[in-house]
């Protein structure tokens, strides 16, 4: 009975210490009661619905961003073994190359050594043969010559062959000595 008096005290007109009736408070605290419990069904489902699918879609950027830097490091180490086998290839390729010039190198000098004595051993051959032509020829025009000039001194004809070829040959033979 003491709060009815308050109330009905308060209701008419007198204010309390916040300096509003009573009554209005009342009214404001029932209406933010309703307010609370409209928004609590209706409104922060909604938002914690909408918090959770940011949460879980940003967790899953994550994981998405996670998995996407996985397969790129995985993508790196692939490429750089890559890379690493192909100077190792190369490098390969490089000395098989280094070797076959080196090899090539030898045998086309070896074609030019055998070639260049080829040459040489036909210059020898044909310088031989030119030697052995000129030195008939010369005992030829020589041994004429020396019987034409034996002929002279001598007054008789050498014009027996035998005759002529001997003397001939034992003319060189003084000249040789």
């Amino acid at each position: 009975m003491v709060n009815l008096a308050l109330v009905n005290e308060a209701a008419e007109g007198e204010t309390q210490v916040l300096g509003l009736p009573i009554g209005e408070i009342i009214i404001g605290l029932v209406c933010f009661a309703i307010l609370v419990f409209v928004l609590s069904k209706l409104a922060w489902p909604q938002f914690e619905k909408a918090y959770a699918a940011r949460t879980k879609a940003i967790e899953g950027g994550i994981e998405e961003a996670q998995a996407a830097q996985k397969e790129a490091r995985a993508a790196l180490e692939e490429y750089q073994r890559q890379l690493a086998g192909a100077r190792e290839e190369a490098a390969k390729i490089r000395e098989e190359a280094r070797v076959s010039a080196h090899s090539i190198r030898e045998d086309l000098l070896a074609q030019a050594h055998a070639e260049t004595e080829r040459i040489a051993a036909s210059g020898r051959s044909q310088l031989a043969a030119q030697r052995a032509t000129i030195i008939a020829e010369l005992r030829s025009d020589l041994g004429r010559m020396s019987v034409d000039l034996a002929s002279k001194v001598v007054g008789e004809s050498l014009t027996d062959e035998a005759r002529q070829q001997r003397t001939v040959e034992r003319f060189l033979a003084e000249l040789e000595s």
